[in-house]
């Protein structure tokens, strides 16, 4: 997708109402149980906020921004995920929270961002985090700088995302099953997955909803 298309979208992305859970559950294994608001609630979950952020390539197509986190002894180990973390209260806001840590992970300045939206909460159980994404974009073609964080930067083309094409799954044993098949996506030879891939899924809907 041309960069300019897609900033032709923002201000019906904007407005636009949300897929919330049923977007979101086209990525979750029928064998998973779905935790209530009420069950979330109980649980008292550690907060923290993503950042998709779309910018363009030199040749002016749409991309976002997936990284690989490294091999360490914890729960998202060797995962692709959108960069982000925990929420720290000097950060005052999630959307802070997600800039900040955007801005630590691959060195894309707070100034640089243009937040566009807040999609819907995603549970993550075997940490007990409640993440909040949000869609950004950044006008300029980024120049990353990784901290120990990122094993890797992802980028990939938003035309990939939008494909049914990509839409897969793949058989894993996970923290609540073992060997069962779980949707997933595609995305330059990698398996996204989890609450990454639920809310990819989530922003898949809203940008296909809103094409002209």
């Amino acid at each position: 997708m041309d960069f300019h298309y897609f900033l032709s979208l923002i201000s019906k992305i904007e407005k636009a109402k949300l897929g919330g859970l049923a977007s979101q559950i086209k990525m979750i294994p029928k064998e998973r149980d779905i935790p209530s608001l009420r069950d979330i609630e109980l649980s008292k979950p550690r907060r923290a906020a993503v950042l998709a952020l779309f910018y363009p390539d030199k040749n002016h197509l749409t991309k976002f921004l997936l990284i690989l986190r490294p091999d360490y002894d914890g729960t998202h180990a060797s995962q692709i995920s959108f960069p982000g973390g925990k929420y720290e209260l000097e950060d005052g806001s999630l959307e802070i929270t997600a800039l900040r840590e955007t801005s630590e992970e691959v060195g894309i300045t707070m100034d640089r961002i243009e937040l566009l939206k807040k999609m819907t909460d995603t549970y993550i159980p075997p940490s007990n985090f409640l993440v909040s994404p949000y869609v950004g974009f950044s006008h300029d073609i980024p120049k990353f700088i990784t901290n120990h964080e990122v094993e890797e930067i992802v980028e990939v083309n938003l035309a990939d995302l939008l494909s049914d094409q990509t839409v897969s799954s793949k058989n894993l044993s996970t923290s609540y099953m073992q060997n069962i098949e779980v949707p997933c996506f595609k995305l330059n030879n990698r398996t996204v997955w989890g609450a990454t891939a639920m809310m990819l899924s989530e922003i898949k809907d809203l940008i296909k909803d809103n094409l002209h």
